[in-house]
């Protein structure tokens, strides 16, 4: 089943991210895992977190706009 509206990478963005995620468990956990591996788990938070975090954004960015046309809006009166 193929979601909507996924968050697409480019392959460069990608493997920057898998190394990323490889480095993070050598250094914090002191484990080795594989390409495979941390595919799997940037694929997990791309599908199950990232949308929180993007939402959030969209949120804070509506807020913000909102508040700068009430200042503009402000002005005309």
């Amino acid at each position: 089943m193929i979601k909507e509206n996924r968050i697409e990478l480019t392959k460069e963005v990608r493997d920057d991210m898998v190394l990323a995620i490889k480095t993070y468990y050598s250094k914090e956990r002191g484990e080795e895992i594989g390409d495979l591996a941390s595919s799997m788990i940037l694929d997990f938070i791309i599908e199950e977190i990232a949308p929180e975090f993007y939402n959030q954004g969209v949120m804070d960015a509506y807020k913000y706009l909102s508040e700068r046309l009430e200042d503009m809006q402000s002005l005309l009166l």
